[in-house]
């Protein structure tokens, strides 16, 4: 039974992957024309929203977010969700809806049609480099100050043993700080069950509900070098509380 689910699994991984290419394709052009110009990131990121979401009907994933209304229109926040799986990103944009930019590994900026997103927009780096994360941090800082707000998982990856976290990096806690900007910590519970990181044909796959909750945001005013642990340790303690709530129903 186990493996016919895998088979099935590894099915479905097939399908989202052919939808994800074909619609990439079909959307390229415009992020072409989008991506490439700054004063364009606003339109290229709203083709962003259309995009995914048209993607995730095909796929027969369907969201459920909980206290959006905790979002306020024009504040840029740093983004910290839990990392479970390679459908995160694309889940995020059809959970937080303005403007953003996320910091993602550098190998997604070598990937032909896809690296479009890194060209200018969104910021690669190199977590074995030092200095690529110096530079990602920089130009993090340059988003924030902009008035957009960033996305960085503080896991840095993702675990082997989904849902269980990894520990915490302090990088996105450390930036918040220095910004005076608040935290905005987002609980995704199920991304793994649609698409668990494992081979083709083994792990969980299968179409269904993306649950999130997008935690109260936690404000850095006032906090200083010092606040970068425990406003990080918080963090973590804030989703995997959910997420360990959430297990046992």
């Amino acid at each position: 039974m186990k493996k016919a689910r895998e088979i099935i699994g590894g099915l479905y991984k097939i399908y989202i992957f052919i939808w994800f290419t074909i619609l990439l394709l079909l959307f390229y052009p415009f992020y072409l024309m989008l991506l490439l110009n700054e004063k364009h990131f606003n339109k290229g990121f709203n083709l962003l929203l259309v995009h995914t979401g048209i993607l995730m009907y095909l796929v027969g994933i369907f969201m459920q977010v909980k206290n959006k209304d905790y979002i306020k229109k024009g504040q840029a926040y740093v983004i910290t969700p839990n990392h479970s799986s390679y459908l995160d990103i694309l889940i995020l944009y059809q959970t937080f809806t303005q403007y953003f930019v996320f910091m993602g590994k550098k190998e997604l900026a070598n990937v032909p049609v896809f690296n479009i997103f890194f060209k200018k927009m969104n910021i690669p780096v190199n977590r074995k480099s030092s200095m690529s994360g110096k530079r990602a941090m920089e130009r993090c800082a340059e988003e924030l100050d902009k008035g957009h707000s960033v996305v960085i998982f503080p896991e840095g990856t993702i675990s082997e043993n989904v849902p269980e976290m990894l520990r915490f990096k302090s990088g996105a806690f450390k930036l918040a700080i220095e910004k005076q900007i608040p935290v905005l910590p987002i609980v995704f519970f199920t991304n793994y069950k649609r698409v668990e990181m494992a081979g083709l044909f083994s792990g969980k796959a299968s179409p269904g509900i993306s649950k999130a909750i997008i935690q109260e945001p936690i404000s850095t005013i006032g906090m200083t070098e010092e606040d970068i642990a425990p406003l990080r340790d918080k963090v973590y303690n804030i989703i995997n509380d959910e997420l360990l709530a959430y297990s046992q129903k």
